[in-house]
C-alpha cells in the first residue's frame, strides 16, 4: 500500500539508487539496438546547477528516456569544462586570503593546487544534476582536462599548425584588463552605454587653422597616427595629404583618405589609433601606418604618454578632458548612446591591444561549417537559428585561441632559444627538430577552453583513437544548448568535427531560450531574483520543478518559473500519487497484458482517448514540442482520466460483477499513463511502478513505450461519452446557478429526441455523477428550469433546485448591491453641473443604466419573501 502523502525527499534518493545500482543509464557499444546519442553540454566545474541548468538537462533526460523506452541504445554522456578564467579567478582569489601570488607558488605547484580544487569543488554540479534525474551515463563521465580529452586537444592543435592552420602573430585582440588575458570575439559582450563624444581640435601643420575630430576615447590620442576621412566627402576631400599636429603629444601626422570613414557620424573625420581600434588597426594595414600602443596589460596608460603615464585608462580620460578644455581644445561635448564591449566573465570593459598571439585560420572551416548548414544536413530547431550560425560564419575572423593562463591546456609548441624556430609536437621533445639544440622553451600560454569544448562530441567517445565507444555512438544525434551559446560552441564544434573525423557531430541543434522569473526579468544577483533549482527541489521535489520548467515550453523562446507554476505541478505530481493510492485500495494493481472484452461505453471510450493521447504525445515529443506533450498529458490524465472515468468506475467497484474488468482495465490504463509521463517526472512513476504486479517485472525506464493500435480506436464510444458529459456538465452548472447543495439528489426528466438507448444503458452514469435520485422521461411538473441540447432536453422542477433559505439570502444581498448602484447614478442626474457639462451620450447612458437598475430591483423585491 502506498503512504498517504508522496515523500519527494525520501523517494527521489531511493529511486535513483535504484536505477544506478541496476546499471539502466549504462549504454552498450555490443547491442543490436539503434543508437541515440546526446551530449551533455559541459557545465563549468565552478558553477553550481541554475534553472538554465535545470532546463537544458531536463529537456535532455526527456529525450533519453523516451527514446531508452522506444528500444534504442541511448548513450547520454556526462561531464565538466575546466573554464579557464573563471577556474582561474576562483583559485586567484582563494590564494590572496593566504597571501599567495600566481609567481611565488610557480605553474607546476599552480597546476597541482588548480587539480586539487577541482577535485573538491569541481564534482559538486554533477551530484546536483543527479537530484535532477539526469539518467546519463556515469561511468563516461568526462572532464575536458581529463587525459582522454586533453590528448585530443593536443592532436587537434598539431594537425591544424602542420596542415598551416595555425600561425603565431602581432594582431589586435581583445584583451581583458582584470582576467590578464586575450579572449575571442564570441566571449566578448556588448551592450548600450551613455558616453560622451568629445570634439577636439587638431591644428593643421604650420598654420592656425584647424579640424574638430570627434571621439569617445580622448585618452587613446597618444597614439593616434593619422586622421581619416571618407574620399567622397566633399567638405573636406581638399584636406587629403595635409598634415595635422596631435594635441599634447604635439605629433604631425597625415590626413588619409578611406571609405570606411562614416560622413554622418561626428564630424565625418576619424583619429586613427591601429593599437587600441579593432577598425583603426584595419585602416592601419591598408595604408601602412604606424602602431602606437599606449594602453598597458593592467589598463594604465605606457611610458610613451608623457606625464599621464601610469594613470589608469578612465582617471587618465578624466585628467586628459581636464587638460584639453584648459587648453580651449574641445569645442563641444556630446552626449549620446553606444555600443561597449565587456569580458564575459568579469565585465571588465575590454581594451583592444596590440599582442602576440595564436589563432586559427578561418576562412576555410567558415564554407564547409556554413555548407552544412545551408543543405540541412545538420538541422537547427527551431530553424530560425541557422541564420545566427550562418551570420557569424560569414563575418568570422581569425579565432584567437592562445589565454594567458595558467590553468587549461599548455600550448604545444617549443621556442628554440638557439634558432628562433618552434617545435610543435604532441609528444614533450627532448630537442629542437630545426637545430638539434636542447636548448626549447614551452609556450607560456594556454588554449582558449573553447578549443576543447568544440572537439567534446567525439574526444569524450575517445578520439584520435578509434574506439568502439566513436564507431557505435557517433556521430551524435541531438544536440541540446541554448541560443546564447551558438557562436561560442555549438558553430566550433560543427567546423572541429568536420575537419578532425570528415563527418558532421550532430544531426539536430535543440535550441532553448532562458527561463525567466514571473514578471519575464532576466535572473540575476543584482535584481535578486534567482531561483535555486536545489532549493525548488527541496521544497517541491524534482518532478515538479522538471514539469514546471517544459509546461508551455516553445522551443527558442524564453519561459518564465514561478511559485504558482511549481505549486501546480507539485499538484499534477500528487494527484498522480492519489489515483495510484486510490487504484490500490480497490485493485490488486495487476497489470493485464491485453485489455479485457467489455461492454461498457466508459471502458471503450478511455480505451480509444488513451490510444489517441499516446499516439499525440510520441509525435509531439519526437517534434520536440515539449509544452504541448506536458499539455495533452496534464489534460488526459487529470480531466479525463481522474474527473471523470475514475469517478464512473467508483460505481463498478461496488459492483461485484462489474469490479473485475474494472479493475483490470483501470489498471492497465494507469500503467500506460505512467509510461507516457515517465519521462518527464520520473521519480513518482517509477515508485509507483514498483507497486505494480507485472509480468515482465521490468523497471519502468526500461520498460516500453506505449505504441498507437488502430483496434483500440472506438469513434462510437467516443461520441456516446462526449453526449454522456455534456448532459452531466449541463445538469451541474444549472445546480450551481442555482445554488444547489452539493450533497442534494435531485429528480429530472429528460425528453429524448434520439439516442434513447445511449441514455438508458448508462443512466447510472448520469445519475451518479449529477447527483440525481430518479430519471423520468414523463413531465410532471409545470415550474422547471429547462436546459436545451441538440439531442434532448432536461427538466429539472426548481424545487429540486432550489435551497429556498440560500436563495432568499442571496436575492437580499443582490438587492442591496444594485440599491447602491442605483443611489450613484441618482446623485449623478441630480448633479446640474454633471447633466449640463458631461457629453449627452454619457448622460444618456446613466438615465439607461438607472432605469435598468430599477427594473432588476423591482424583480428581486418580488422574489423576497417577508
Amino acid at each position: 500500500m502506498l503512504k498517504k502523502q508522496y515523500d519527494s525527499k525520501i523517494v527521489e534518493k531511493k529511486i535513483y539508487k535504484y536505477w544506478e545500482d541496476n546499471n539502466f543509464f549504462k549504454a552498450n557499444y555490443n547491442s543490436t539496438k539503434i543508437p541515440y546519442t546526446v551530449m551533455m553540454p559541459p557545465p563549468n566545474i565552478t558553477g553550481n546547477l541554475h534553472m538554465g541548468h535545470a532546463l537544458d538537462n531536463t529537456l535532455q533526460d526527456i529525450l533519453i528516456r523516451f527514446k531508452r523506452m522506444c528500444g534504442f541504445e541511448v548513450l547520454w554522456l556526462p561531464g565538466t569544462d575546466h573554464a579557464a578564467i573563471a577556474t582561474e579567478a576562483k583559485i586567484v582569489e582563494q590564494m590572496k586570503k593566504e597571501n599567495i601570488t600566481k609567481k611565488e607558488l610557480g605553474r607546476e605547484n599552480f597546476m597541482k593546487r588548480a587539480y586539487a580544487w577541482k577535485e573538491k569543488y569541481g564534482n559538486n554540479i554533477c551530484d546536483q544534476i543527479k537530484k535532477l534525474g539526469a539518467s546519463c551515463d556515469w561511468s563516461r563521465e568526462r572532464f575536458t582536462m581529463g587525459e582522454k580529452c586533453s590528448k585530443a586537444v593536443i592532436k587537434f592543435f598539431v594537425h591544424l599548425y602542420e596542415k598551416n592552420l595555425i600561425y603565431r602573430g602581432e594582431r589586435i585582440v581583445n584583451w581583458c584588463p582584470y582576467c590578464l588575458t586575450s579572449i575571442s570575439d564570441a566571449e566578448v559582450d556588448f551592450s548600450e552605454h551613455e558616453g560622451n563624444l568629445w570634439h577636439i581640435k587638431y591644428f593643421l601643420k604650420s598654420s592656425d587653422e584647424f579640424i574638430t575630430i570627434a571621439t569617445t576615447r580622448p585618452e587613446t590620442i597618444f597614439g593616434d597616427t593619422a586622421i581619416a576621412i571618407n574620399p567622397s566627402d566633399k567638405r573636406y576631400k581638399n584636406l587629403i595629404g595635409q598634415k595635422v599636429i596631435v594635441p599634447i603629444c604635439n605629433r604631425e601626422v597625415l590626413i588619409i583618405g578611406d571609405e570606411y570613414v562614416e560622413k554622418d557620424f561626428g564630424t565625418g573625420m576619424l583619429k586613427v589609433t591601429p593599437a587600441h581600434s579593432f577598425d583603426d588597426f584595419e585602416i592601419g594595414q591598408r595604408h601602412n601606418l604606424e602602431v602606437i600602443s599606449i594602453i598597458n596589460e593592467k589598463g594604465f596608460l605606457n611610458e610613451k604618454c608623457c606625464h599621464y603615464s601610469g594613470i589608469e585608462r578612465n582617471k587618465a580620460r578624466e585628467t586628459i578632458v581636464k587638460d584639453l578644455e584648459k587648453s580651449g581644445l574641445i569645442t563641444k561635448i556630446e552626449k549620446i548612446t553606444h555600443r561597449v564591449g565587456t569580458c564575459y566573465r568579469c565585465n571588465t570593459v575590454i581594451e583592444p591591444i596590440i599582442s602576440e598571439q595564436w589563432f586559427v585560420k578561418m576562412q576555410s572551416f567558415a564554407k564547409s561549417a556554413s555548407e552544412i548548414i545551408k543543405t540541412k544536413d545538420i538541422e537547427f530547431v527551431p530553424e530560425k537559428f541557422s541564420k545566427v550560425h550562418l551570420r557569424w560564419m560569414e563575418n568570422i575572423k581569425d579565432w584567437c585561441i592562445s589565454r594567458q593562463l595558467w590553468w587549461g591546456h599548455r600550448i604545444p609548441a617549443w621556442n628554440c632559444e638557439d634558432c628562433k624556430k618552434l617545435t610543435v609536437s604532441c609528444e614533450v621533445p627532448i630537442n629542437c627538430k630545426h637545430c638539434d639544440s636542447q636548448n626549447i622553451k614551452q609556450d607560456e600560454d594556454s588554449l582558449d577552453t573553447w578549443f576543447s569544448s568544440a572537439l567534446w562530441p567525439f574526444s569524450t567517445l575517445g578520439w584520435p583513437k578509434k574506439t568502439k565507444d566513436l564507431d557505435f555512438f557517433y556521430p551524435t544525434d541531438t544536440l541540446v544548448t541554448g541560443y546564447d551559446i551558438i557562436f561560442f560552441w555549438v558553430s566550433r564544434m560543427i567546423f572541429s568535427a568536420l575537419e578532425l573525423t570528415g563527418t558532421k557531430p550532430f544531426n539536430k541543434v535543440l535550441i532553448h531560450g532562458l527561463v525567466r522569473d514571473e514578471k519575464g526579468q532576466k535572473m540575476s544577483k543584482s535584481l535578486g531574483n534567482g531561483i535555486d533549482p536545489i532549493k525548488v527541489i527541496a521544497k517541491y521535489g524534482a518532478d515538479a520543478l522538471r514539469f514546471a520548467l517544459v509546461t508551455r515550453l516553445t522551443l527558442g523562446n524564453d519561459t518564465r518559473i514561478s511559485d504558482q507554476k511549481l505549486e501546480s505541478s507539485r499538484n499534477f505530481i500528487n494527484k498522480i500519487w492519489n489515483a495510484a493510492r486510490f487504484l490500490s485500495m480497490n485493485t490488486e494493481l495487476k497489470v493485464s497484458n491485453e485489455f479485457p472484452l467489455n461492454n461498457s461505453i466508459h471502458h471503450s471510450w478511455i480505451i480509444s482517448r488513451f490510444n489517441s493521447a499516446a499516439k499525440e504525445i510520441y509525435t509531439n515529443i519526437e517534434n520536440f514540442e515539449f509544452g504541448l506533450a506536458t499539455q495533452k498529458i496534464y489534460s488526459f490524465f487529470w480531466d479525463e482520466f481522474c474527473d471523470w472515468y475514475l469517478e464512473i468506475i467508483k460505481i463498478d467497484f461496488a459492483d461485484i460483477k462489474k469490479h473485475e474488468i474494472a479493475a483490470k482495465i483501470s489498471v492497465k490504463i494507469f500503467s500506460q499513463i505512467l509510461k507516457i509521463a515517465h519521462p518527464f517526472v520520473p521519480f513518482v512513476t517509477e515508485e509507483i511502478w514498483q507497486t505494480f504486479k507485472n509480468e515482465s517485472k521490468k523497471a519502468l525506464i526500461i520498460s516500453d513505450y506505449p505504441v498507437f493500435d488502430i483496434s483500440l480506436k472506438n469513434e462510437n464510444a467516443e461520441i456516446g461519452m462526449n453526449k454522456l458529459m455534456h448532459i452531466i456538465k449541463e445538469i451541474r452548472k444549472k445546480r450551481s446557478e442555482m445554488s444547489t447543495p452539493p450533497g442534494k439528489k435531485i429528480n429530472i426528466f429528460i425528453e429524448i429526441n434520439k439516442d434513447k438507448d445511449l441514455i438508458l444503458k448508462n443512466i447510472e452514469i448520469i445519475k451518479f455523477l449529477a447527483k440525481i435520485n430518479n430519471i423520468g422521461f414523463e413531465l410532471k411538473y409545470e415550474n422547471c428550469e429547462v436546459i436545451l441540447i441538440d439531442f434532448a432536453k432536461i427538466y429539472i422542477p426548481t424545487s429540486e433546485l432550489i435551497d429556498e433559505e440560500k436563495l432568499q439570502k442571496r436575492f437580499i444581498s443582490e438587492l442591496g448591491n444594485i440599491r447602491s448602484q442605483i443611489d450613484k447614478n441618482k446623485a449623478l442626474i441630480q448633479n446640474s453641473e454633471f447633466v449640463t457639462k458631461a457629453p449627452k451620450d454619457v448622460v444618456k447612458k446613466v438615465y439607461e443604466t438607472l432605469e435598468n437598475l430599477e427594473i432588476k430591483a423591482e424583480k428581486l423585491r418580488s422574489e423576497i419573501k417577508h
